[in-house]
């Protein structure tokens, strides 16, 4: 059980080199409880609300479970992957099957799935030769037992599409593909339109007549990109439903006319993007909608659920999320988000506006105090509001003001894409760092998506830049507000977050006192040249026009600039990387480039690898060794409260390929 770790962890003492600022009867919540399985989580109904689902643990790896709606209790597991877990299914249209896709090992090249819940009956609705993915690119309940399905089996940067009968297995081509990098189909799971990034950023629509031609349509300029695309149909197909930002800043739900080119707006909100559109299950309609800035917020559109979602905003503290509903909109499920709590499941009962509590995602944790998060909105230096969470320490905020007590040791947590964002609510990383001692700050820097396209095409250029700016304009706030000691702050983040902890760590190492990077890219020029094929149609409205063209001499030299690997002299802080051997989109040599450029000139790293990973962790087992890793790098570091690892690396792949004893006991454990 790696009783040397444990025993090198003890000897630091379970409050770390520095006691944090919290109550003394603050309990160290186990990293199990936060990163290891969820008891149940991804809960939905069966389109004819027979059933329910949710992926759950079968012999410790995430399964789909099904249970009659009536007696949910006796559920069964419905798949039985043995090694890697499970995370997003769908219902099909029939009720009959549910679809499922896995990958192997990280790498992205997805297969879908056709489970029968009545038979048992596994089906690889279409294989393909190895290297090759698959998408589930269209399911309707206009044609219930048919989904479409896209490969890039014949040309890997394009995806044919394929019908495919979910019972029998049966398909046929559809559509092979003349290079569009986005296919948007129909409710009768017609071919309707395409799309293709052209060099500056554009993104041409195409719609195919009904002579089986292609004539141009409409076009999306560069600066629209992230904010407008087709999310639907009407039930007749003659009108599409976009989210558009064209002719303003947030995006605004349209309905566009497939056949005169006219738009007609539905609905807006200058608040922030919108960041869902509910569609009627039947009518395909939009009936609400939810936008998001510092918090999410549902909006009804006309009568259908005006009285439904004032009684959820009545009786669900918190946020909440509508996740699924039956073909005739009797009963939702609804997840309600809370950030001091776990995610709660409840089903909705519209005739009788009932909510019935459901499944609770960890119920684990109840026992534990977890820590408040609050919202603020940030200003930048050249005036950009930046909506940004902080969790601080339960009881180190006596009188609850979002400013603890003294300054604490602070981890500034950078989310990745970096077209994403952070949100309020419930978040295992905040708990965890919390619950150790330290303040935890996330703010959503320019380039995130949700805050409208200023907000978003203010990145353009910036990495490293302006984008960094935010960072530490973030931090000095955290600083100036008493939140953040000055001298015990760390970066770290995932994927662009890796990034921004490698550009920390570099361009201003004197501003943190360490970095965890996971899965981040070191060099944009080699970055740019690895991303895979079916990446290259959108390359030019993302990546080539706010990072830079790796063909554009003028492009390279600004990005090898802003690049952490030519900076490498400027490291003075201890630096964590993690990566996945099978990463698609930051490859390893993102992290083995800069590893060696640190060993080249002795500057001491700790560098974690895991051969059956890709973007990211997926198995508990992998992400839980990490984790444990973390926590005693940044004990050392911050001085934080640490819980020995006990058996956390027990299934885990890990090799730590540099740097073991640069972390306390954990080339010991490794021996073990």
């Amino acid at each position: 059980m790696r009783k040397t770790l444990a025993a090198a962890l003890l000897a630091l003492g379970t409050a770390g080199t520095l006691a944090p600022a919290m109550a003394a009867d603050t309990r160290l919540i186990p990293r199990k409880l936060l990163f290891g399985n969820p008891q149940r989580t991804g809960a939905q109904l069966s389109p004819d609300g027979r059933y329910v689902s949710w992926l759950a643990p079968r012999d410790g790896v995430l399964n789909i479970w099904v249970a009659s709606s009536d007696n949910p209790n006796a559920a069964k597991p419905v798949t039985a992957e043995t090694k890697r877990p499970l995370r997003t299914y769908a219902w099909a249209a029939d009720s009959k099957s549910i679809l499922y896709q896995q990958d192997d090992g990280g790498t992205e090249n997805w297969r879908v799935h056709a489970v029968n819940i009545a038979t048992g009956t596994d089906r690889d609705l279409l294989p393909a030769k190895q290297g090759a993915r698959v998408e589930l690119s269209g399911v309707s309940r206009l044609r219930p037992d048919t989904v479409v399905l896209g490969v890039n089996e014949r040309d890997p940067r394009y995806f044919d599409l394929y019908e495919v009968n979910v019972n029998t297995g049966d398909k046929k081509l559809l559509l092979q593909n003349p290079g569009y990098g986005n296919i948007a189909l129909d409710n009768q799971l017609r071919t309707r339109m395409g799309s293709k990034t052209v060099p500056g950023g554009d993104t041409q629509y195409f719609r195919l007549g009904a002579d089986g031609k292609w004539s141009e349509f409409f076009t999306i300029k560069a600066d629209d990109f992230f904010g407008s695309g087709t999310i639907g149909f009407s039930k007749d197909g003659n009108s599409a439903y976009l989210l558009d930002s064209r002719g303003r800043d947030t995006t605004a739900l349209v309905a566009l006319d497939v056949n005169s080119g006219k738009t007609r707006t539905i609905a807006a909100s200058d608040v922030s993007d919108m960041n869902r559109v509910l569609l009627h299950p039947e009518t395909f309609e939009p009936i609400a909608y939810s936008t998001n800035r510092l918090k999410s917020d549902w909006t009804p559109l006309g009568p259908t659920l005006a009285a439904d979602i004032s009684y959820l905003k009545k009786q669900l503290s918190g946020q909440f999320d509508i996740i699924s509903s039956t073909d005739d909109l009797k009963r939702s499920l609804i997840v309600q988000v809370q950030a001091d709590k776990s995610p709660v499941y409840w089903i909705y009962d519209r005739p009788s506006k009932k909510l019935t509590r459901f499944i609770e995602v960890r119920p684990e944790l109840k026992p534990y105090q977890l820590s408040p998060m609050y919202a603020y909105e940030v200003e930048s230096r050249d005036g950009l509001s930046l909506p940004t969470y902080v969790t601080i320490p339960a009881g180190a905020d006596a009188n609850g003001d979002g400013v603890p007590d003294r300054p604490l040791p602070t981890v500034l947590f950078v989310h990745g894409g970096p077209w994403a964002r952070d949100n309020y609510g419930y978040n295992s990383y905040h708990q965890w760092l919390a619950n150790r001692g330290y303040a935890v700050i996330s703010v959503n820097y320019r380039g995130s998506t949700g805050f409208g396209k200023q907000f978003v095409n203010a990145a353009v250029g910036q990495w490293s830049g302006r984008m960094h700016d935010d960072l530490i304009d973030t931090i000095n706030w955290a600083q100036q507000k008493g939140i953040a000691d000055p001298k015990r702050t760390a970066i770290m983040g995932g994927s662009y977050g890796g990034y921004a902890t490698l550009v920390g760590v570099t361009f201003t190492p004197d501003r943190f006192a360490c970095g965890v990077d996971i899965v981040g890219p070191s060099n944009l020029k080699t970055l740019m040249q690895s991303f895979p094929p079916y990446w290259r149609p959108i390359l030019a409205g993302t990546f080539y026009k706010h990072i830079g063209d790796p063909e554009n001499a003028a492009d390279v030299s600004r990005m090898m600039a802003q690049s952490p690997i030519t900076k490498v002299d400027q490291i003075r802080v201890p630096l964590l990387i993690g990566q996945g051997a099978n990463d698609p989109r930051v490859v390893k040599a993102e992290s083995d480039q800069i590893v060696a450029a640190m060993k080249a000139k002795n500057l001491p790293v700790t560098y974690v690898l895991y051969p059956d990973e890709g973007h990211g962790f997926a198995r508990p087992e992998n992400n839980l060794s990490f984790n444990a890793v973390t926590e005693s790098f940044l004990g050392k570091c911050l001085g934080g409260r640490i819980e020995p690892v006990g058996d956390d690396f027990k299934g885990s792949s890990i090799k730590v390929l540099e740097g073991a004893d640069q972390v306390p006991g954990l080339k010991a454990a490794l021996a073990q």
